[in-house]
């Protein structure tokens, strides 16, 4: 693996404010996304190695921001921060480091301007999201906030925008986003149950006899019920993956390692999901760490 001081100098970074800016955003992406950060880390480019990590950083930081508390405390904190990125990122001078990274990878990277403006417009619906009604309901969900998080990453390996293959491409980021999103609901069902919001539609759970509620008072007589909701929901996730597997065709051989490599932890994860379809409640689901690395130290050896 490249060192990270030199990473930041292939990426033309050399001022030694910025660096400490990027260095803050490489030690809270290693912490936070151990896997993630190894994948960019040994699998994409070290130009872009700086670019990548900052976008995680931000998106993780606007999550952290609106996840948590009331739905009127949320939007107050959506507020604040979406006028401190959008002034960072006009060149406005802040002290917030992660806006730092982020205002500077988008200079060097128009491309990502443009998707942290998308990111920030969908974000209304994190900061107000307490369940979904229907499947439809998730859909927009995926089309207004899953889908412009991913591409905060995404389009800095992609091809260029506003031409026909990168149209194809995202249209394979839609269809990849919306497993990965389905997946995680699945895997975080008992944390969700117990914040007494989940990812799986209601009109979904009242199909099968479930609710919140019931989850969470009745985890043993719900078993049976939630193994077949878990079936259904996985299906739709495993047809919308076989769809992705030549989405990294679509980006240049360089990245194309690191693409192939999330698709397959996205299986993989899915693949743990099944497993544990009827304990979700009380194991959750997360595949061993041991696999997640096998996959990373294969995509490193076709690099």
């Amino acid at each position: 693996m490249i060192r990270w001081s030199a990473a930041l100098n292939q990426a033309g970074i050399t001022d030694p404010e910025l660096r400490r800016s990027y260095d803050a955003q490489r030690r809270l992406v290693r912490r936070n996304r151990r896997e993630e950060f190894l994948a960019v880390r040994l699998l994409l480019p070290a130009r872009i190695h700086p670019a990548v990590i900052a976008a995680v950083a931000f998106m993780d930081e606007t999550d952290r921001r609106i996840d948590s508390g009331d739905i009127p405390a949320r939007q107050d904190a959506l507020r604040t921060w979406d006028r401190q990125a959008r002034e960072a990122l006009a060149g406005g001078p802040t002290e917030n480091e992660t806006l730092r990274a982020l205002a500077d990878t988008a200079r060097r990277h128009p491309v990502l301007g443009v998707q942290v403006r998308h990111f920030l417009d969908g974000a209304p619906v994190e900061a107000t999201w307490s369940g979904f009604a229907t499947e439809a309901d998730f859909q927009d969900y995926v089309d207004r906030y899953s889908l412009p998080a991913l591409m905060l990453t995404a389009s800095l390996i992609g091809p260029e925008p506003d031409t026909e293959p990168y149209e194809r491409f995202l249209h394979g980021c839609r269809r990849l986003i919306e497993a990965m999103q389905r997946t995680d609901f699945l895997a975080d069902l008992a944390e969700d149950v117990r914040q007494g919001r989940v990812g799986i539609p209601k009109d979904a759970l009242e199909r099968h006899g479930l609710d919140v509620d019931r989850l969470r008072d009745m985890p043993q007589e719900c078993a049976p019920a939630l193994a077949h909701l878990v079936d259904e929901q996985a299906a739709r996730a495993d047809a919308v993956l076989s769809e992705c597997r030549r989405l990294p065709e679509l980006v240049a051989p360089p990245y194309r390692p690191f693409l192939g490599t999330l698709i397959s932890v996205q299986i993989l994860r899915l693949d743990a999901v099944k497993r544990h379809r009827a304990t979700l409640l009380r194991t959750g689901a997360s595949p061993a760490t041991s696999a997640a690395l096998r996959l990373l130290w294969r995509g490193y050896r076709t690099k």
